[in-house]
């Protein structure tokens, strides 16, 4: 069953989900953007420009956040905005595991016409890597 507007009032908390990013995902990511930075899949380029690893694009971490957010909506189409500023850089070891992006959110208000703005919190390593995250999302 699908969420609705009648479903959330303000408050509502929505399930944190994990999301794991290894060095694969990145290189993945650099192939469909077009960023090719080194310091996304370059282990010796990223220490040499003074990064602990190499680290995961922004806007894959942010996209991470709008799958939370489409996901809990049950369409992507749902979200209607979406917003953050970037807070924290995501480092992906090269071991297998890579990093794990943790994604929790709260409806903050309702907007009427079915829309609800979401504030959304991600975190990687116990750091917070987007602040202001926000979404809006009609849901049915």
């Amino acid at each position: 069953m699908a969420i609705t507007y009648n479903d959330v009032e303000p408050g509502t908390e929505i399930p944190p989900r994990s999301y794991q990013v290894t060095r694969l995902d990145l290189v993945r990511y650099a192939g469909a953007s077009g960023d090719f930075n080194v310091i996304h899949w370059n282990e010796r380029a990223a220490r040499s420009v003074g990064l602990p690893d190499v680290i995961a694009h922004g806007m894959y971490t942010m996209a991470q956040a709008g799958r939370y957010v489409a996901e809990w909506a049950g369409d992507p189409g749902a979200v209607t905005e979406f917003g953050v500023r970037f807070s924290a850089m995501v480092p992906v070891p090269d071991d297998g595991r890579g990093a794990t992006i943790e994604v929790s959110g709260t409806v903050a208000e309702k907007l009427g016409d079915n829309k609800v703005a979401v504030e959304l919190t991600a975190r990687a390593d116990g750091a917070k890597v987007l602040t202001r995250a926000r979404a809006v999302v009609r849901l049915p």
